[in-house]
């Protein structure tokens, strides 16, 4: 009777193991019969109630069977592992022949694009350029630029001091100062100033940061023509050869004669519209001849040399060159804008 029992139970076990495709199938059946609860331990389980001179063979052919059972187990084990194994390297096969992810490439910021196409054009025309330190004195700031203490004009600029006598420039044009007193007196200059500056204000059209290009050229013989025809040639390579160019008279405590400089406006060619409040001309620098009390202070003689200078925010070009309406935008880092560029 037991031996047909186990007979039949090796028969299931063998018929089940055909079906089993996983790991866990064969573990299903491991604990179906040979489990704590399993079927071929019920049988080890049921001895007591076996005639005490047959027990002897009936722990033996229960014995034999649990370890065929356990052997056909292991040998299926093996077999479905290998399987998956294989299976899954099918699956993830990498095809290395597919050309790979390209990397995303940088590129220039439009601040950056237009900041060299300004450098370059001025270094076409012989300008050197020099740099200067951000962190500036009271007396390169407005002292050595025919702006005294109590001058009216340093009420126009919202400086950032750090103490009494440092601030945050608030213009590129102390390099003018530490230019001349770098120089032999009376000694030639022809200089371009690019750099962040700093004033306390912030909307659609300024920021407490922003950059600025300085010019300055000093020598004998400079006259206020030298500086129209200078600039004429330069706005005209940025914005094109259309652009029509005019002075108005205007004041800097730094220079004079002085002048704001118009463009004809980028957007309607001069006929007029919003963007230039339909007068055809749009602001883009101020300019002048630069003041003999500057000269004076410098230690260069105003009898001896003349000079002129003028100043541009590279923010104001960049706007007006790529059409974009809100100065904020340089600085937010939003990809959608950046990319455009």
């Amino acid at each position: 009777m037991i031996q047909e029992t186990i007979g039949a139970m090796q028969q299931a076990v063998q018929e089940r193991l055909l079906h089993c495709r996983t790991a866990q199938d064969v573990q299903a059946v491991r604990v179906q019969y040979l489990g704590k609860k399993g079927e071929l331990t019920a049988l080890l389980k049921g001895m007591k109630n076996v005639p005490p001179a047959e027990r002897p063979a009936f722990g033996q052919l229960v014995n034999a069977a649990r370890s065929a059972l356990e052997a056909k187990l292991q040998e299926r084990q093996a077999e479905v592992e290998e399987q998956e194994m294989a299976t899954r390297l099918q699956s993830e096969t990498l095809d290395i022949t597919l050309p790979s992810r390209q990397p995303v490439r940088g590129h220039m910021h439009p601040l950056h694009l237009t900041r060299r196409h300004m450098e370059e054009a001025f270094l076409r025309m012989g300008f050197s350029l020099v740099e200067g330190p951000e962190i500036e004195t009271d007396y390169f700031n407005f002292q050595c630029l025919n702006f005294p203490p109590d001058h009216p004009a340093r009420d126009m600029q919202d400086s950032m001091y750090l103490t009494d006598s440092l601030l945050l420039r608030t213009h590129t044009s102390p390099m003018q100062a530490r230019v001349l007193q770098s120089h032999k007196p009376n000694e030639p200059v022809k200089v371009i100033v690019p750099g962040k500056v700093y004033r306390w204000d912030y909307d659609a059209t300024h920021s407490p940061v922003f950059h600025q290009m300085e010019g300055l050229i000093v020598d004998r013989h400079i006259r206020f023509s030298d500086l129209k025809g200078m600039l004429e040639d330069f706005l005209r390579e940025i914005f094109g050869a259309s652009t029509k160019v005019r002075f108005r008279a205007s004041y800097f405590p730094f220079t004079e004669p002085s002048a704001e400089v118009d463009i004809s406006c980028v957007m309607c060619g001069g006929e007029g519209c919003r963007v230039c409040s339909h007068t055809g001309w749009l602001e883009i620098l101020g300019c002048g001849m630069v003041h003999p009390n500057v000269l004076r202070l410098n230690g260069y003689d105003p009898e001896q040399v003349t000079g002129f200078a003028f100043g541009m925010g590279v923010e104001r070009i960049a706007m007006l060159k790529y059409g974009i309406d809100d100065l904020r935008l340089f600085y937010e880092n939003d990809m959608r804008f950046l990319t455009q560029f």
